[in-house]
C-alpha cells in the first residue's frame, strides 16, 4: 500500500480554505474540491528533501520537469506532447484566463456545458466575454450532450471558444473519444477553438477511460489548447503549478504573452518538485489505489442513500471525486438544502446553482475524497437534516 487513505489528518486550524472557512468547529466541510488524504509518499519525500536545502529563491523550471510531463502523458495516455508545446503557469484558472485573453475579443461568446465548474463563469466575465450555455441533458442516472443545441451555439458568429471540462465537474462524465471528436468537428465547422480543462484526467472510475482531447486526431490537436496538472489527483493544489499545452506556435506565443501580462509566469520552488515526483512509477501506483478508494466511497454512498435517503439520488460517477446529488424529489431548492444541511446537520456541501443557475438547480455537490469515517459522518449528518422530506420546509426558518 502506498497510501493510508483511512487515516484522518487534522486540517482545521492549519489555514485550510476548505476546513477553516466554515464558522464553527462542529461543521464537517465536504464542499471544496481538495482531498483530505496525505500526498503520495514519493511527493512527501521529494518535498522534504527540497525543504531541507533551506534556500527558496526564484525557480528555474528545468529539463527534468518537461521530461516528466512528456513521459507521463506519452506512456500513460498515449498522447505525444512536445516540450516546446508546454507553457507553465501558476494554476488552471489563471491558465483559462490567459487563453481567453489570447483567443477572444471583448463581447465575444465562450461556450460552456452547464452545470459546470463555477470558476469558468468568473474567468469568462473577467475577460469581457459572454457566457453561452450548452446545457447538458439528464438521461437516466447520467448526462448526455445536446449536439443540435451545441451546433446552434457554435454557429453564432460571436462564438469563438468552447471551454470544455474533461472529465466533467460536477456532472461526473468522462467524455468518450467519439463524443470528443464530434464536438471538435462541429467546432471546426464554425471556426471555434477548444480550450480543454483536463485537470481531473487521472481520476477515472472502473469501466471508463480518459482520452486527452488533443490525442483524438490531428484536427483535435491543431484546434485545441489543453490544460492540465497533477494537483487534483495528487492533492497538491496549494503548490500552484499548471501546464498549458498548445501545438500552434502563433497561438502559443499569444498565450505566453498573456501569461506574462497577467504576471502568472513565475512558480514557487515546490510545484515542479511535486509534479516530477507525482509523475513517477510510485506516483502511478499510489494513484491506482486512490481511484479504488474513491470508487469504494462512491459505492458506499450510493448504498447508504438508497437505504436512508431514497429521494436523494447520486448521478453516475465516471470520473472526478465529486458526487453530484439530485435532490429534486425533496421539493426544496438547492439553496434551501444547502442552508438546511449547514444549520441542522452541520454539513457543508456545494450548492448546485454555483455551477449554473438553471442547470444546477435541484442538485448538491459532495466531495468523496476523504477517509471512510468522515464520509460516514457526512452521510449521517445529511440524514439528520434531510431524513424527513415532508418536514423539510417546516424546519427552515
Amino acid at each position: 500500500m502506498y497510501g493510508s487513505f483511512d487515516e484522518i489528518v487534522r486540517r482545521r486550524g492549519t489555514g485550510s480554505y476548505k476546513w477553516d472557512t466554515p464558522k464553527g468547529n462542529d461543521v464537517l466541510p465536504m464542499w471544496v474540491a481538495d482531498m483530505d488524504f496525505p500526498v503520495a509518499p514519493c511527493i512527501q519525500k521529494a518535498l522534504e528533501k527540497r525543504v531541507a536545502h533551506g534556500v527558496f529563491g526564484y525557480t528555474l523550471v528545468g529539463d527534468s520537469y518537461y521530461n516528466a510531463v512528456v513521459d507521463w502523458f506519452g506512456t500513460r495516455h498515449k498522447w505525444t506532447v512536445k516540450r516546446d508545446w508546454i507553457v507553465y503557469t501558476s494554476g488552471v484558472v489563471p491558465a483559462i484566463s490567459c487563453c481567453l485573453r489570447a483567443m477572444c475579443m471583448n463581447g465575444e461568446n465562450v461556450l460552456v456545458q452547464t452545470p459546470v465548474y463555477n470558476c469558468f463563469f468568473s474567468s469568462i466575465h473577467n475577460q469581457g466575454c459572454r457566457i453561452v450555455e450548452n446545457e447538458l441533458v439528464r438521461e437516466g442516472d447520467t448526462y448526455r450532450i445536446d449536439f443540435d443545441d451545441f451546433e446552434r451555439k457554435c454557429a453564432d458568429d460571436k462564438t469563438t471558444v468552447f471551454l470544455l471540462c474533461n472529465p466533467h465537474n460536477p456532472a461526473g462524465r468522462v467524455w468518450t473519444r467519439e463524443e470528443l471528436e464530434r464536438m471538435n468537428d462541429i467546432c471546426m465547422r464554425h471556426n471555434v477553438r477548444v480550450v480543454a480543462d483536463e485537470i481531473y484526467c487521472e481520476l477515472v472510475m472502473p469501466g471508463h477511460k480518459y482520452t486527452p482531447f488533443a490525442s483524438v486526431s490531428e484536427d483535435c490537436q491543431k484546434n485545441c489548447v489543453a490544460l492540465g496538472l497533477p494537483s487534483k489527483a495528487f492533492n497538491t493544489a496549494g503548490l500552484q503549478i499548471a501546464n498549458i499545452v498548445c501545438s500552434d506556435p502563433e497561438l502559443r506565443r499569444r498565450i505566453d504573452r498573456a501569461v506574462n501580462i497577467f504576471e502568472v509566469c513565475d512558480v514557487n520552488p515546490f510545484g515542479p518538485v511535486a509534479l516530477e515526483a507525482a509523475y513517477s512509477k510510485e506516483g502511478a501506483e499510489w494513484l491506482g489505489e486512490l481511484n479504488g478508494y474513491i470508487w469504494w466511497n462512491y459505492q458506499k454512498m450510493k448504498k447508504y442513500l438508497a437505504s436512508n435517503l431514497p429521494k436523494v439520488k447520486p448521478v453516475k460517477l465516471e470520473g472526478t471525486y465529486l458526487a453530484w446529488l439530485d435532490i429534486r424529489q425533496l421539493g426544496i431548492t438547492s439553496a434551501e438544502a444547502e442552508r438546511l444541511l449547514l444549520e441542522k446537520g452541520k454539513l457543508m456541501l456545494s450548492c448546485g446553482t454555483d455551477y449554473g443557475e438553471k442547470a444546477g438547480e435541484g442538485y448538491l455537490r459532495m466531495n468523496l475524497a476523504c477517509p471512510a469515517e468522515l464520509l460516514e459522518a457526512g452521510l449521517e449528518r445529511m440524514k439528520a437534516a434531510l431524513g424527513k422530506p415532508y418536514l423539510v420546509r417546516n424546519l427552515l426558518p
